[in-house]
């Protein structure tokens, strides 16, 4: 999916140690990040282009708009430079915004002050990695000095929004008490670490090496870091999620890819965390499948690490067993590794393995014992169902599962495919739930005439675009095989003596 141009805005006010910035927290009814705190900003519309601004500023001055567009709506904060359309009747004009015609008066208003946009420092151009639906390409911008009186959220789309020191706000996530966005977590260490100025140099500078457009790593929740890499892997996903979980020491999750240079972007931030103290541990495995190991064995044998995972995935990998250095060391139900501290400071900070077979009869999940961080593999997925494909998938066995670790109070919910979600548990149920409508669709469809699995494959997933039903077939296989065990479906031989089903 292309990126949305988007933009977005850091508000700050203060100097030096008493640097704030403003934070807004998304209403928990928004379908992106709802509930997660950000920065005030949205998408670009066709208004926001205006013919008024030179052909050299072009794009620049459309997301320059948006930003300050976004800023009156969401917050209520004016434009800077005086604006005669700002005069009076300015609430007038923000209650107008969500429609074109109120958008292009805006515009109208920016183009006739220069002032305005050059107001606006730009810092950074980042772009939504593909593990996502929902994809933008979002230029953030610094705005300066801005007086806390004129922040008026718009109580819809923004519930709060509230100044704070980088640092402080970033201790809240450690501590697991704020909710805040990676782009946000990216640009929030930047300021921390120095000057208003330093950060705005470090951030072009980064910026500028990637092009000016580029994907960070994802900080999914403390400690644990999500590098989407590029697999062949099953539609809609394009990626597979490679999670990094620790600090001075940690684990490396599912290092998935095959492509020669996503393995060299994955070097290089294991390279970089290695030079910078920090020491790994093991790489571990959710499961077997190929979109899940491609570069398992080269990161274990170029940093000399054991390769751990249940025993049942471990008889089904293809690599050299025990030669040339390469340690697979079982990894059980219940065993827990030593991270050492958290990220807030808390001692004893542990990872837990949870068999979890159904998808493939191996499968592991992960469980930090700080924040209740789950790194659920293919237990779930974000982006879409997970497949549960026989002999090898067991659709009661996977359900079971579900059930078992819905049980275990998380937190974030790191999946392999998608974007983390913050309610983990409320994943778990309502993928539960829709595998229980599927099973009862399937069941309504059966009746005692005996039918083929593609003549229920198009009654049972009539829902699903076609393009997809070769792998949805695996999951209706699954599916009968399960109302079969439980006496609730039965084969038949068709007229022409294949395979067809009924009810039991």
């Amino acid at each position: 999916m292309t990126p949305r141009a988007s933009s977005a805005v850091l508000l700050t006010r203060g100097r030096g140690a008493e640097l704030e910035v403003l934070l807004i927290r998304r209403a928990a009814t928004m379908g992106f990040f709802g509930g997660y705190w950000a920065l005030p900003g949205g998408k670009v519309e066709p208004e926001d282009h205006d013919d008024a601004f030179a052909p050299a500023a072009g794009v620049d001055a459309a997301h320059r708009v948006c930003a300050l567009r976004e800023l009156f709506e969401e917050l209520g904060v004016p434009p800077p430079g005086r604006l005669a359309a700002f005069a009076d009747g300015a609430d007038t004009l923000r209650g107008e915004l969500e429609r074109p015609q109120g958008r292009a008066r805006f515009t109208s208003a920016i183009a006739a002050e220069p002032a305005a946009t050059t107001a606006l420092v730009e810092l950074t151009c980042l772009t939504t990695p593909p593990f996502s639906l929902h994809r933008f390409r979002t230029r953030f911008y610094l705005l300066a000095d801005v007086e806390a009186e004129s922040v008026r959220p718009d109580g819809t789309e923004i519930a709060e929004a509230r100044f704070v020191r980088p640092a402080d706000a970033l201790a809240d996530w450690r501590r697991g008490e704020l909710a805040i966005v990676p782009p946000v977590l990216y640009l929030l260490e930047h300021f921390a670490r120095g000057t208003v100025d330093e950060a705005v140099r470090v951030l072009r500078a980064e910026a500028e090496l990637h092009g000016g457009d580029f994907a960070h790593d994802v900080l999914a929740a403390p400690g644990v870091t999500i590098l989407p890499l590029a697999t062949p892997t099953l539609p809609p996903a394009t990626t597979t999620n490679c999670c990094l979980v620790g600090g001075e020491r940690f684990v490396i999750i599912d290092p998935p890819t095959t492509d020669p240079s996503e393995r060299e972007r994955l070097f290089a931030v294991l390279d970089a965390r290695r030079d910078a103290g920090q020491t790994p541990l093991a790489v571990l495995l959710t499961h077997h499948h190929h979109d899940h190991v491609g570069s398992a064995e080269a990161v274990a044998r170029r940093y000399g690490l054991p390769l751990r995972a249940h025993r049942e995935t471990l008889v089904r990998l293809a690599f050299e067993r025990g030669t040339r250095g390469l340690a697979l060391v079982p990894l059980d139900d219940g065993e827990e590794l030593e991270l050492g501290t958290a990220p807030d400071g808390s001692p004893n900070w542990r990872l837990r393995a949870h068999w979890t077979p159904g998808h493939a009869p191996g499968h592991l999940v992960f469980l930090d014992s700080r924040y209740r961080t789950l790194v659920a593999g293919d237990l779930v997925s974000t982006l879409s169902t997970i497949v549960i494909d026989p002999p090898e998938g067991h659709m009661a066995t996977y359900l079971a599962s579900l059930e078992r670790v819905r049980a275990l109070g998380i937190g974030v919910l790191c999946p392999a495919h998608g974007m983390a979600a913050r309610e983990g548990t409320r994943v778990l149920e309502r993928t539960l739930v829709h595998r229980r409508e599927r099973e009862e669709k399937l069941a309504s469809c059966l009746g005692p005439v005996p039918r083929t699995t593609e003549e229920l494959l198009h009654d049972v997933y009539d829902d699903v675009d076609a393009r997809l039903h070769p792998v949805a077939r695996r999951s209706l296989l699954a599916g009968l095989l399960k109302l079969e065990e439980e006496g609730r479906a039965r084969r038949i031989p068709d007229r022409a003596g294949a395979q067809a089903w009924g009810c039991a």
